[in-house]
């Protein structure tokens, strides 16, 4: 069985910095990418980042320049640095994985930016 966990959510206040990971377990092989995508009350879950199994990494322009994705070298667990956060990033953070021939989801962590 696959299971995608996220973790390293939490109340942060504005301008501060937040780590959210997401381990991988199961039998995942053929990863073609891991992302992390977010939903804000009241709005439709978006894009966050993502990486490929190359390393190429892409990001929203929301958050470029404030958030860096980057993966493990047994590409088995996921990071996603969020800095300079802003009130408009509270959301649940969800980490995702493609692979196997399938889209895998974790269940998401909450991150709370609010003075």
């Amino acid at each position: 069985q696959v299971q995608l966990v996220e973790s390293g959510g939490g109340l942060v206040q504005p301008g501060g910095s937040l780590r959210l990971s997401c381990a991988t377990s199961g039998s995942l092989f053929s990863i073609y990418i891991m992302g992390w995508y977010r939903q804000a009350p009241g709005k439709q879950r978006e894009f966050v980042a993502a990486i490929t199994n190359d390393g190429s990494t892409n990001s929203a322009d929301s958050v470029k320049g404030r958030f860096t994705i980057s993966r493990d070298n047994n590409k088995n667990t996921m990071h996603l640095q969020m800095n300079n956060l802003k009130p408009k990033d509270t959301a649940v953070y969800y980490c995702n994985a493609v692979g196997n021939g399938m889209d895998f989801w974790g269940k998401g962590t909450l991150v709370t930016v609010s003075s």
